[in-house]
């Protein structure tokens, strides 16, 4: 039988590995910058992998040109206890656009996408210019692809559905919108929609006190995540996580009616 987990794919050979791991890449990335076929042994030039034989995860990095800072396409993906797909990790960047560095910090420590310590001046202007907490380039707008893509892997691993975990709120309401459902973190995410709801305690706390808490984040879904990022719930955005039955969607709205 073809491996079913990470586990088992990392325990093939290198050549084997990046075989299956490249049926992640959709192939509209792969056109738009001009790179080789997945198949074609010319894309190992742009593509990189961390698989160790007998892990249970994988990273991935795409780059549309060698040697590039950051890659058009980032995945990591790992385990569950149960052998089922959890994605860790997943960016699409987009390399012509300008980048934030909100992943680091001017003495060069790593926020860990700002989760760790903040770069605060990167992140306004990141805010500004109309990205969202983590990005550090505008994203390809190509994730209803890379979605079909990776249910499509998924579905030739023998499973009928996967996990993600949602770095920040903006991702899970995306990943709402897009047929997932919750397995941990509905009520947290109904909390949060009250909350900047008429009379919600965090609309109370927009005072306009920085940029990132100006009355108008209560009706936009990524201004909404810039406030949160920011501390106005007193809790970080954590305990979410959410899954997605191949050709299923859920139809859950934690914010209705609520703008990007």
């Amino acid at each position: 039988m073809p491996p079913s987990t990470i586990g088992a794919i990392n325990q093939l050979s290198e050549s084997e590995k990046r075989k299956v791991y490249a049926r992640i890449i959709p192939r509209a990335l792969l056109e738009r910058f001009n790179l080789p076929d997945a198949e074609s042994p010319a894309l190992q030039n742009f593509l990189q992998f961390t698989f160790a034989p007998h892990s249970s995860d994988v990273e991935m990095s795409l780059f549309h040109q060698p040697n590039f800072p950051d890659p058009i396409l980032y995945g990591h993906l790992t385990d569950t206890l149960n052998g089922q797909i959890h994605i860790l990790l997943y960016i699409l960047n987009d390399p012509t656009a300008p980048r934030f560095n909100v992943d680091i910090t001017p003495d060069g420590q790593a926020t860990k996408f700002g989760t760790f310590l903040r770069n605060l001046t990167a992140e306004q202007d990141a805010l500004l210019a109309g990205l969202a907490p983590g990005q550090v380039r505008r994203g390809l707008r190509l994730l209803p692809a890379a979605m079909s893509t990776f249910e499509e892997f998924v579905h030739s691993l023998r499973h009928e559905y996967y996990f993600v975990e949602p770095l920040f709120y903006h991702n899970a309401v995306l990943f709402e919108r897009y047929g997932f459902a919750y397995q941990e973190g509905r009520r947290f995410m109904e909390r949060i929609h009250k909350g900047f709801s008429a009379n919600g305690d965090l609309l109370n706390q927009l005072d306009g006190e920085n940029i990132f808490r100006h009355r108008e984040a209560a009706a936009s879904v990524r201004l909404r995540s810039w406030a949160l990022h920011d501390g106005i719930l007193g809790e970080a955005f954590t305990n979410v996580t959410m899954y997605k039955r191949i050709g299923k969607p859920a139809n859950v709205n934690t914010c209705p009616e609520i703008a990007w």
